[in-house]
């Protein structure tokens, strides 16, 4: 795909006519065993996997339910639309990811100055569009006159631009995981985001297609009010954090950062615990081959890559790869990822220990936070 010069679609509001070409179908790749929310008649696809945000399931004893000899690969999620050949959180990057065949979209939610609800991970400017200022120190007037630093240069995108774009007839079966960031004042961020998903009602209900990732109680209560009817993901890197919320909000799903999840014992435990649970497990960020291999092999949900192309072609080579051979190689791959990755294991480790303490001293345990917030 040639994104070496601006399109037509990176103007507001986003691009009138649907995609004139279908994402390439990926074959040989085992569906998702949960059921995704949408109806029977559009379960699937054009790649062959379900479409739609993998739902929450009966608690259940996920190793007798398996099917035998299947494999269930997780959903392709782009990180802030394919970054890897486009501006991050761009209207191109969006695009080019749902070309390529991702199941779903990953962006970030900050507020403009005057309530306009933009897609941007950063609450500065400077990374992306070199403005030494916030977000949230201009109206929506001037921030739709920036452009990215990184090239083709485009213009920052609302949340009303993507949602417009995805309510194009044929891509109904895309759907989005927005980060609801920390920076803005929480009530009117939801609020806000509620107010624009009603701006445009959806040829296929949103709330099969929004999924709002929160990072700590206060905000999972407050999407339970503005938007009552849509699932709800925790953000986090957490296990303790993550499971305090768990106990106390059902149906929650996890987008969980991959070292916590690749713990020994502990993040084994809290996979096999929330698979049987029936809570849908996302990891990100997940852009090398081996953990791509480690994702599968643990069977999550969605994988939240900056390359939703590769992360596709990795399921299709894994479904050719023969068991016994599979088997091997995949400990070898493990204990290659422990060691070539092992400053940043130390790294993770040392800042969870840190930022647990600072947590436990001002807030409490987890579980008393969390029971005290959601009122439950």
């Amino acid at each position: 795909m040639a994104l070496d010069s601006e399109p037509a679609f990176i103007s507001h509001p986003a691009p009138e006519q649907p995609l004139a070409e279908k994402p390439s179908p990926v074959e040989a790749i085992v569906p998702d065993e949960q059921t995704p929310l949408l109806k029977p008649d559009k379960a699937m696809a054009g790649n062959g996997t379900p479409a739609g945000i993998p739902a929450p399931s009966p608690r259940t004893d996920h190793a007798a339910t398996a099917p035998s000899g299947s494999r269930r690969l997780p959903q392709a999620i782009a990180h802030r639309g394919y970054n890897v050949v486009a501006p991050e959180n761009s209207m191109l990057a969006f695009r080019a990811a749902v070309e390529v065949g991702a199941h779903g979209i990953e962006t970030d939610l900050h507020l403009s100055k005057d309530g306009v609800v933009v897609l941007s991970h950063d609450a500065s400017l400077k990374r992306c569009f070199g403005e030494d200022s916030n977000v949230r120190d201009h109206d929506w007037s001037y921030l739709s006159t920036l452009r990215t630093i990184r090239k083709p240069a485009q213009p920052m995108s609302r949340l009303l631009d993507l949602l417009e774009y995805l309510n194009q007839p044929g891509l109904e079966h895309v759907w989005v995981m927005l980060d609801i960031k920390r920076d803005d004042d929480a009530a009117e961020l939801v609020r806000r985001t509620a107010e624009t998903i009603a701006l445009v009602p959806g040829i296929r209900p949103w709330k099969e297609r929004i999924l709002p990732c929160c990072w700590t109680a206060q905000y999972i209560k407050l999407v339970k009010e503005y938007l009552p009817e849509l699932w709800i993901a925790h953000v986090g890197f957490s296990g303790i954090y993550a499971r305090a919320l768990a106990a106390h909000v059902s149906g929650l799903s996890f987008s969980m950062q991959r070292y916590m999840l690749a713990m020994p014992v502990t993040g084994s435990r809290f996979i096999r615990d929330m698979k049987q649970s029936g809570n849908p497990i996302h990891v990100w960020t997940v852009n090398d081959e081996d953990w791509m291999e480690w994702s599968i092999r643990k069977e999550l949900n969605g994988v939240v890559t900056d390359d939703p192309k590769l992360f596709l072609e990795v399921c299709r080579r894994a479904t050719e790869k023969e068991a016994e051979g599979q088997s091997r190689r995949s400990i070898v791959r493990s204990l290659r990822i422990v060691r070539r990755d092992l400053y940043d294991w130390v790294r993770y480790l040392l800042f969870i220990v840190v930022l647990m303490t600072i947590y436990f001293f001002r807030n409490g345990l987890p579980w008393t936070q969390v029971r005290k917030t959601l009122g439950n």
